[in-house]
């Protein structure tokens, strides 16, 4: 009885913790909490800001079309990302269901996409396209066509996007197209679009080139004082010295002058007709001097580690290690392939993104040809040299699957599923 008395009265009023911590979660105000029209009034975004992204986008594509460096780094990003892939069911339907399913998907596959020439170039060309806008633009999105009998998706057709901006349509932002006589709203189900990055501050995306414009501009302009200085400098030469010999007792002035004339022309002779691995051969009386910049290659080497900082800070910018764009430094076997993991872990996740278009575009095609079942797109990006490591694994989770069977934890059905995700 005083037990049950003790909790009752632990009950019945709330302890002194909790009190203080209602008192200070109280407003004083009548309306304490604002409804989400409200926060975003205050909270107003200026459109003239994410508008004057399209000139920075233009500046991305600049850069990445002149200098070498920021064109290798998206290269790499776009290709480590646009890994073979296929489209997957999603369920597990009706055999013949599922053969069908797969066979429109396949179809899909090859004429999704077009080049500027008007021909299929299918999956492989529109991943690569899509993550290079996506990495340069931070934004990549495009309209989703039908064919004219509704029977399936026809193409997937991209935007530019420089002229996606941001606007405000009916006190709401919404994406927009500008084209050259009209504005198109862009909230629209034939519409898709992907962001990297994007942000309360990044609506549209952010590139991996937005911390590279200033570095780039010193890397630049290190190349060009290099440039200027070697040219001031002219080609590095050769001063060949020549002292005359002693002119021998009784000889004439004219006998003299054209024995020491023709020393100086058998030695210039010699000089000019020496291969790259002959030396030549004189009396003491000739010195061979230096031409050049002094110190000439501490001078070289010295521009060459500024100029490898700068090309390790844009590396550093895209996200990616010097040793990914052929830059090495010395790097171990070990190091380099934990670093190369780090990069494939942020591929993945920009790869499960890019999955959710792919996906919607094969389920439309699927509901258009009546089929009801879902898909997924599923990127491979094994290596061959982790073709061991893998088997390895895929040894130790089937082996995992059977004992779980055998101990009755999972039932036939379960099983024979974990082991299909296996192959």
């Amino acid at each position: 009885m005083k037990l049950f008395k003790r909790r009752q009265a632990r009950t019945s009023a709330p302890p002194a913790k909790v009190q203080r911590l209602a008192t200070r979660t109280k407003s004083t105000s009548k309306q304490p909490y604002q409804t989400t029209d409200r926060l975003n009034a205050m909270l107003k975004m200026s459109m003239a800001d994410v508008k004057s992204g399209r000139y920075r986008t233009m500046l991305y594509r600049f850069l990445s079309d002149n200098i070498p460096v920021v064109n290798s780094c998206l290269w790499t990003w776009s290709r480590l990302a646009a890994a073979p892939g296929e489209f997957r069911l999603a369920g597990n339907d009706s055999e013949r269901q599922a053969e069908r399913a797969l066979s429109r998907l396949e179809e899909l596959a090859r004429r999704v996409y077009l080049d500027a020439g008007g021909q299929s170039t299918g999956v492989p060309a529109f991943l690569v396209d899509m993550f290079r806008s996506l990495f340069r633009d931070g934004i990549f999105g495009g309209f989703v066509t039908v064919k004219s009998d509704a029977s399936g998706v026809q193409h997937f057709v991209p935007v530019d996007s420089v002229d996606i901006l941001l606007e405000e349509i009916n006190g709401r932002p919404s994406l927009v197209l500008e084209t050259d006589n009209r504005s198109i709203d862009l909230s629209r189900p034939d519409f898709r679009h992907l962001t990297l990055n994007a942000g309360a501050n990044a609506p549209l995306g952010q590139s991996v080139l937005q911390a590279v414009p200033f570095v780039s501009y010193i890397e630049q302009q290190l190349i060009d004082d290099m440039r200027r200085t070697s040219h001031n400098a002219g080609f590095h030469r050769l001063h060949v010295k020549i002292a005359p010999p002693e002119r021998m007792a009784g000889e004439s002035d004219s006998a003299y002058t054209d024995r020491i004339n023709g020393y100086f022309d058998a030695t210039v002779s010699m000089i000019r007709s020496c291969e790259i691995d002959d030396n030549p051969v004189t009396w003491d009386n000739v010195a061979i001097d230096y031409i050049g910049p002094q110190p000439g290659r501490g001078g070289t080497n010295h521009w060459f580690f500024h100029h490898r900082a700068m090309v390790e800070e844009i590396c550093a910018g895209t996200h990616l290690a010097p040793f990914l764009l052929g830059y090495s430094y010395g790097d171990t076997t070990t190091w380099s392939a934990f670093k190369f993991d780090v990069v494939m872990r942020q591929v993945r996740s920009v790869q499960a993104e890019a999955a959710q278009l792919l996906e919607w575009i094969g389920d439309i095609e699927l509901a258009l040809a009546g089929i009801d079942a879902r898909c997924r797109f599923v990127f491979d990006n094994s290596f061959a040299y982790q073709a061991s490591e893998q088997a390895a694994i895929q040894a130790q989770q089937a082996d995992s699957i059977l004992k779980l069977h055998q101990a009755g934890l999972i039932d036939d059905a379960t099983a024979r599923a974990k082991a299909g995700e296996l192959l």
